[in-house]
């Protein structure tokens, strides 16, 4: 390089380092200059602070640290910076710490469908041992196999210290890193929701927690308890609550319907539908029960000794007032070894051959006889009668019979055919689905729930269509006469009338609650008075 050509340099680069110098002046001159200068400087500190965390969390092909550990993912720096802050003082101050029991512990868990109570409480931390011990506890009083999804347990267990760092306690089988720290390796936990790519690895040597406790209760009457024992098995103490039996008479007038007229009156919802059935056999909810009607039900009830109510007992008695026609029913246990059955002041059995509406809450939305067809678009015979219902509403079997036909029927899509006693038969029809366990040629009993409504084949709406065939022909179930119930004769018939007076006392004697749950319309709302 030529001396021209230096000088020329050194004029330029003289010339520029004056103007920076003016210019550098200039910036600082003013105090929102100077500010302005020290704001961007903090903002490109914070940015650097942030991108070396961003590449700490990137796996590496050649990482900074010893070979098999990986650098520090974010989630971890954090923890490392918790355990670095000052802990609450021990004292009686508002900052004290809240845990009168520092390394124990309590929690509420639910146990989720399909999961077993060893596994949910190897969910949490228990270890595989204490769980197994805890269900071989339990078993010797009460069956595991009846906890049923949804069932909540309140667990204390005790939470063992991991290292040095101070991080959270880690469930059972947890996964750990191992990072540098002032130049030495120290191992720290991973929750299983974390990124794998931090190099975790099993750590299956033992278990974070130990339970010490383990309280649920499976039903109102009943209370559980598994705790360790000193000498670190598990023992189960099982509580039983005394149930106090109370009798209520309740009834009112019928406003709509029995069902919503009866829950207004505070009636349980158990207690109505146990009283439908009673009637399903003599009562035609949508032809014979109009508004001004009346209704009473005298039936027992169980509590808590605390009051709380906890399950329904059996209807004594109940009656239906309908167009000035009283239809009475009495509960008889004729036979110790069988159920207790239902009958009328005369001593007529309240089940009939056949019921007379195998849907609760039905409405009549088509009858049986001619009729224009929505589909089809020409009048038809419709041989059967149609109850509006939402889809899957319980279907139930008219009468006891052997399943004659259960599957697909073209037009009235899913279809079945119950045979009965003598030449007697019922169809179902549009149905969702099938009820489980059952198929064709199985035997059901009256009542029983086979099926669900539904609008399969040939239908514009959810509904149950509903035949009665005598001989193979269709006949209108609102009109048939079907054979009743067996009459009890001689010695029973006055067993019978004892019982019939001895409940009429009981229920003379009774107030008559026209609601039985102050400010509510269930019973199990309220506490025993």
């Amino acid at each position: 390089m030529d001396r021209r050509t230096r000088d020329s340099i050194a004029r330029v680069d003289n010339s520029f380092k004056t103007t920076l110098r003016r210019r550098a002046g200039a910036l600082f001159a003013t105090t929102d200059a100077r500010w302005a200068v020290v704001s961007t400087s903090l903002t490109a500190t914070v940015a650097a602070a942030v991108a070396w965390m961003a590449v700490g969390m990137m796996p590496s092909d050649h990482p900074m640290v010893a070979p098999g550990r990986s650098s520090l993912p974010y989630a971890l720096f954090m923890k490392l910076i918790r355990a670095s802050e000052p802990q609450a003082p021990a004292d009686n101050s508002d900052n004290a710490n809240p845990n009168p029991n520092p390394g124990v512990e309590s929690s509420t868990v639910t146990l989720d469908s399909g999961d077993t109570l060893a596994g949910m409480l190897e969910d949490v931390g228990i270890s595989a041992q204490d769980a197994n011990a805890v269900v071989a506890a339990l078993g010797k009083g009460f069956n595991p196999r009846a906890l049923r999804a949804g069932q909540s347990f309140d667990i204390t267990y005790a939470v063992a210290t991991i290292d040095a760092t101070g991080a959270a306690p880690r469930p059972a089988q947890a996964r750990t890193t191992t990072i540098m720290v002032n130049h030495k390796p120290v191992v720290v936990p991973v929750d299983a929701a974390e990124d794998d790519a931090s190099g975790a690895r099993e750590e299956n040597s033992q278990a974070i927690s130990r339970l010490l406790s383990l309280h649920f209760s499976p039903s109102i009457e009943q209370d559980i308890t598994v705790t360790r024992t000193t000498q670190g098995g598990y023992t189960a103490d099982i509580q039983k609550k005394e149930l106090q039996l109370h009798r209520h008479r309740a009834g009112g007038t019928i406003d709509g319907s029995l069902y919503l007229s009866a829950m207004q009156a505070g009636i349980p919802t158990e207690v109505v539908g146990d009283m439908m059935g009673m009637f399903a056999y003599k009562v035609d909810f949508q032809r014979d029960v109009h508004p001004g009607d009346k209704f009473e039900v005298y039936y027992d009830y169980y509590y808590t000794p605390e009051g709380l109510p906890a399950k329904h007992g059996a209807i004594s008695y109940a009656m239906m007032t309908l167009g000035g026609k009283q239809i009475p029913m009495y509960r008889f246990q004729a036979d110790p070894d069988e159920p207790a059955e239902y009958f009328d002041a005369k001593g007529e059995s309240a089940k009939g051959m056949l019921m007379k509406t195998p849907v609760d809450g039905a409405r009549i939305s088509s009858g049986f006889g001619s009729r224009f067809h929505p589909i089809l678009g020409y009048t038809r015979m419709h041989k059967g009668v149609d109850f509006a219902v939402p889809t899957g509403t319980p279907v139930m079997a008219a009468g006891a019979g052997i399943i004659k036909f259960m599957g697909w029927a073209n037009g009235y899509g899913n279809f079945v055919l119950l045979n009965h006693d003598g030449n007697y038969a019922t169809a179902y029809g549009h149905l969702s689905r099938f009820a489980p366990g059952l198929r064709q040629g199985a035997r059901v009993r009256q009542g029983q729930v086979f099926a669900y409504s539904g609008m399969t084949g040939m239908a514009t709406g959810p509904h149950l269509h509903y035949e009665i065939r005598i001989n193979g022909t269709q006949v209108n179930p609102l009109t048939v006469k079907m054979a009743q119930g067996r009459m009890l004769v001689g010695h029973l018939l006055q067993l019978f009338k004892e019982k019939r007076l001895e409940i009429d006392n009981l229920v003379a004697n009774a107030t008559l609650e026209a609601k039985v749950a102050d400010n509510a319309t269930d019973l199990r709302q309220a506490k025993a008075k």
